[in-house]
């Protein structure tokens, strides 16, 4: 069904400069992280105080208290096993940790072929960057090949119909809308209907942005839900929830609410130029469990990529290529 472009060397020039440019933004010019380490133990012996001044850099980083006593409880029995000798190996140590906790989270959104549209559900508070990631995925998939729709499902913000045209407008994709205040679930079906009948690929679905304890506005997005599923038992096939990374351990408290409310299936962390740490995608991916699918480092499209677990934490530490 779908006829995909090949991208792959585009795409592969845009990652390398993607993590060139996260790696600057989140260490601006140094990491944090192995700088601070380096400092903590300028005589190069690695021993329990230094794991002990680690730990409180990790939960100023956003790390959280449970995700912390993970990574600083795998490098103390490697202390302990006289596997951490200098500064490169607890570097090497650190890194390892927070792989596996990175890992099996880093899963990238795949588009089947399907006779329906895939259906994606864009969810999260006011402010953390839904609409515009919403934009820049569609300009994704298009790269790909795929045809798109966007749902203005967000009535209630006159503003956010405005932004989302403007979007559609510029990656010259349809726009579903109705008026100010009309029912999201209904705008979402129409946009439904509409996707099928002209064969689109992919609906992206907005919704108005909502705090994760305004219990009215949550239960609005479990009747998108159920209404999107009368038609379509499979749809939404993704529920992506869009976290600003610079909300600290508040996002995470966002994830877990909309979780338990809707069952999320992936997650898009923005704004992580925005956070000086960016260590809250740790805790999400260690209390959650739920796959990170994108992570955004600024306005333009290209500054939206897949997630790597690798190239994360490699520009975390500071560590890789830096020119």
């Amino acid at each position: 069904m779908f006829a995909k472009k090949n991208t792959a060397t585009a795409n592969g020039e845009q990652s390398d400069g993607f993590f060139k440019r996260l790696r600057a933004r989140i260490n601006r010019g140094g990491s944090w992280l192995t700088y601070d380490l380096a400092n903590l133990a300028p005589g190069g012996k690695i021993d329990e105080d230094t794991l002990d001044e680690l730990e409180s850099l990790l939960v100023m980083a956003d790390v959280g208290i449970d995700t912390t006593e993970l990574i600083i409880s795998d490098l103390k029995n490697s202390l302990a096993r006289k596997e951490l000798g200098d500064i490169e190996a607890l570097k090497a140590g650190l890194r390892q940790s927070i792989l596996n906790i990175l890992d099996p989270v880093a899963k990238a959104l795949q588009i089947p072929q399907q006779s329906q549209p895939y259906v994606i559900l864009m969810v999260g508070v006011n402010g953390a960057g839904k609409t515009t990631t919403i934009g820049k995925l569609a300009r994704r998939f298009q790269d790909q090949g795929l045809s798109v729709m966007l749902a203005a499902g967000d009535t209630f913000r006159a503003a956010a119909v405005e932004q989302l045209q403007a979007w559609g407008k510029r990656n010259e994709v349809p726009v579903i809308a109705q008026q100010s205040g009309a029912d999201p679930a209904a705008v979402i079906f129409d946009a439904w209907e509409a996707a099928t009948a002209r064969n689109i690929d992919v609906l992206l679905a907005d919704t108005a942005g909502r705090l994760q304890n305004q219990q009215g506005l949550m239960d609005e997005l479990a009747k998108i839900k159920r209404v999107i599923a009368q038609r379509d038992e499979d749809a939404p096939h993704e529920i992506m929830l869009v976290l600003d990374a610079s909300q600290g351990q508040n996002a995470l408290v966002q994830a877990e609410k909309f979780h338990a409310a809707i069952g999320l299936t992936g997650i898009t962390v923005t704004k992580l130029d925005g956070s000086a740490k960016g260590g809250i995608l740790l805790a999400i991916a260690n209390q959650l469990a739920v796959p990170v699918r994108f992570i955004g480092i600024g306005e333009s499209a290209e500054d939206l990529q897949s997630f790597s677990a690798e190239e994360f934490t490699d520009a975390l530490l500071g560590m890789g290529e830096q020119s």
